[in-house]
């Protein structure tokens, strides 16, 4: 929402009008920017295989389009995918290091893994939902029964630039 100031005269006054030797100018109105209500919740997510599955194939739109509309229809019924979803951006990263990786379990290392991500545009009033769905989905990758994948959420924002320049570590702390 647009607020224009009201415009005020600036440098006259009653005596520099009165003599004659002033002009009065218009001074240019302020503009504010006010939203408190915005149209969209934009997520950042993260692809991740399951431990002791064979790594999947790099994400495609195609792919995330299906994996993302999965955890919709299992969570949410057919209303679910009636849910608006825009896929912004895939960003295929890099493989990590086998020992920066570790089963929270077991305490062992799983290897290499292929991290992508996957940000994307939801309605704001169907956020939560959506966080609660993609976040309990694990789905097979497309190798066969052995690629078991799943969503995880790395940032939630309500406008595009907080989630660009945050690191999501404390999405869920309190």
């Amino acid at each position: 929402m647009t607020i224009p100031k009201k415009n005020t005269v600036k440098g006259a006054s009653a005596s520099a009008s009165a003599a004659g030797k002033g002009k009065a100018t218009m001074a240019k109105p302020d503009f504010h920017f006010i939203s408190r209500n915005p149209p969209w919740t934009y997520l950042k997510l993260r692809l991740i295989p399951q431990p002791g599955s064979t790594p999947p194939p790099p994400v495609d739109a195609l792919s995330a389009r299906t994996y993302l509309t999965s955890a919709l229809l299992q969570f949410l019924g057919l209303t679910g995918t009636s849910i608006s979803v825009d896929i912004l951006k895939i960003q295929h990263g890099s493989p990590m290091p086998a020992a920066n990786i570790h089963s929270v379990a077991a305490g062992q290392p799983l290897g290499p893994r292929r991290w992508d991500t996957v940000w994307i545009r939801v309605p704001r009033e169907d956020a939560a939902a959506v966080i609660a769905a993609l976040s309990s989905w694990i789905g097979s990758g497309g190798n066969g029964a052995s690629t078991s994948i799943a969503w995880m959420v790395c940032g939630k924002a309500n406008f595009l630039g907080a989630l660009v320049s945050s690191s999501g570590a404390g999405l869920f702390a309190r």
